[in-house]
């Protein structure tokens, strides 16, 4: 009798200690560069839900991702790994086994949390290891944003999300630790109606209106002078095309920017419904937020469109987070240390007391958050994109707090970047061709060839090849 009064006591600890595990919500935008947030100093683009959370919480100001394209950023954000070691992007094999029951959400539903999924997945993990990640998952697709309903009414994709996570909390059984990760297709293009306005950036019906008495000049570094500095593969790639699509006229860019900021503050409002819920069911005081973007956003910048090069506009994304347990101390920090999207999964586990696999290459970012261990924290970052696009240029490269480098290595000869972020923030400047930066050249070259190697080494291109033929091999009848 004593022996299990002593176990149901055990029990009975361990249970209480599940239940004090915070919950988690990650909400993730969709092409959304790191200074189009009000908190990020925006003019004029409301977001003031996730102003608040930063003012109450901690915003990273130098926040990028490693990959600049949905797909390879997403799976990082899972797996906590590279592109060049998780080896997902588009039109590649699903990410691996090993990798994908190492997710976050894996791991924490292992762990007895309550794990969910809403909104644009855009990573291919096997069905049956999908199941091992998530309770519920609920995968809501764009094309088009407005899905009709059953009583005939149009509902946008963002607001989907929305209903969808506040059943979730609805739902929750008391007690019980959640995770839920909520990720909007906004504020992606709707890239098969190139109508400007709401057929391209297609806005929630509850931000109609917003930004039309507002004067918006023309973007930045939109010279053509800066275009015309390019190499023809720049010149001639994707980023490029799709710069017709939507902002090649001063008519078109105006339409269209103000439609684009009405998806962002269209999800901020969303987001802000999600909080309410939270407080109504009393779930506020233990659940953390975080908030970032797949990848960045060119909205003209350079006469380009999308995203995938080397530039700050396309590498550096949001990211805010908000423990309301945190001391009034530690909110409203801004840490100047680089934080990236594989640092994510490592950090919500590490909220979760669940403990990080060993192979992750991310890092929790709850240091930096109470300020210890700053002294330790990464000074760079390798960074690729190695998408099989003929309009997309594959590079390579390490984003350090002075320099930046990137290699188009399947360009001949091989075409070098090389810009110093202190003398010249803008990237206007390329130095891989000047004898007074080649020390700094050779460094940038050698701790590139280093971090590649250390995550999977030289680009199999042979591998996607292979692929993609038994993939488009006919099936036997």
């Amino acid at each position: 009798m004593k022996h299990i009064f002593i176990f149901l006591c055990l029990a009975a600890g361990v249970a209480a200690q599940a239940a004090q595990r915070p919950n988690i919500i990650f909400f993730l935008s969709d092409d959304h560069r790191w200074d189009r947030l009000g908190c990020a100093g925006h003019p004029f683009l409301k977001t003031p839900n996730i102003d608040k959370l930063a003012a109450e919480g901690v915003r990273f100001p130098n926040m990028f991702v490693t990959t600049s394209i949905c797909a390879a950023s997403r799976a990082s954000i899972l797996t906590g790994l590279y592109e060049r070691t998780h080896g997902y992007t588009f039109g590649t094999p699903p990410v691996s086994e090993k990798h994908s029951l190492a997710s976050y959400p894996a791991l924490l539903k292992k762990a007895g949390y309550r794990t969910g999924f809403i909104g644009k997945f855009g990573v291919g993990i096997r069905q049956e290891e999908r199941k091992q990640m998530f309770d519920l998952f609920h995968p809501i697709g764009r094309g088009p944003y407005f899905k009709k309903q059953p009583d005939g009414s149009l509902q946008h994709e963002t607001e989907l999300c929305g209903d969808k996570a506040i059943e979730f909390l609805k739902d929750n059984p008391k007690g019980k630790s959640f995770c839920l990760s909520v990720s909007f297709n906004a504020s992606h293009a709707e890239d098969r109606d190139k109508r400007p306005g709401i057929g391209h950036f297609p806005w929630p019906k509850a931000v109609d209106g917003m930004y039309e008495d507002v004067k918006i000049g023309a973007p930045r570094l939109s010279d053509t002078k800066v275009f015309a500095a390019h190499p023809k593969f720049m010149k001639e790639s994707m980023n490029r095309d799709r710069w017709f699509w939507r902002w090649d006229t001063p008519e078109k860019y105006q339409v269209n920017i103000r439609a684009y900021y009405r998806m962002i503050s269209g999800f901020d409002n969303t987001i802000g419904r999600i909080l309410g819920e939270l407080k109504k069911l009393k779930l506020d005081s233990n659940t953390i937020i975080i908030f970032s973007g797949d990848n960045g956003y060119y909205e003209g910048q350079r006469g380009f469109a999308g995203k995938w090069s080397h530039y700050e506009e396309s590498l550096r994304v949001p990211l805010v987070i908000y423990d309301p347990r945190a001391v009034k101390s530690l909110r409203g920090k801004q840490p100047e240390n680089m934080a990236l999207n594989l640092d994510i999964p490592a950090t919500i586990l590490g909220f979760a007391r669940v403990k990080i696999p060993a192979h992750y290459q991310g890092r929790s970012l709850g240091t930096l958050m109470t300020g210890s261990d700053v002294e330790q924290w990464r000074t760079d970052t390798f960074c690729e994109h190695l998408m099989h696009n003929a309009k997309i240029p594959k590079w390579e490269g390490v984003r350090g707090p002075r320099y930046v480098y990137a290699r188009y290595f399947e360009q001949q000869p091989v075409f070098e970047y090389l810009h110093d972020l202190k003398e010249d923030p803008d990237q206007l400047k390329n130095l891989a061709t000047d004898p007074k930066y080649a020390k700094q050249l050779a460094a940038a070259r050698k701790r590139c060839d280093e971090l590649r190697d250390s995550y999977g080494g030289k680009f199999d291109l042979q591998r996607i090849l292979d692929y993609r033929k038994q993939r488009n091999r006919p099936r036997k009848k």
